[in-house]
């Protein structure tokens, strides 16, 4: 859904969240890392099937994407220099 992918509902042009979306791949692959060896074999090619999904899709969406969307300004952070002065 953070690929933006699919839709439910009423169609919306909200652009894909590839932060979100790299994110929920990299938890979805720890998972698969840390359940390996306890896994069925049908279980174990399921989840790996799905990461190859994922990351082919986060590819084609990432290339599509106008590089505006996916780099958003970081946020700042406050040193203690840059803290206002409190009075």
């Amino acid at each position: 859904m953070q690929l933006g992918l699919f839709q439910f509902g009423e169609p919306s042009e909200e652009p894909p969240n590839l932060p979100a979306a790299r994110h929920a791949i990299d938890l979805l692959a720890m998972i698969a890392e840390k359940t390996r060896g306890n896994l069925a074999l049908e279980e174990q090619r399921l989840i790996e099937n799905s990461l190859t999904e994922l990351r082919f899709r986060f590819v084609q969406v990432a290339e599509k994407t106008p590089p505006s969307v996916t780099d958003k300004p970081a946020e700042k952070s406050v040193e203690s220099g840059d803290a206002p002065a409190s009075s």
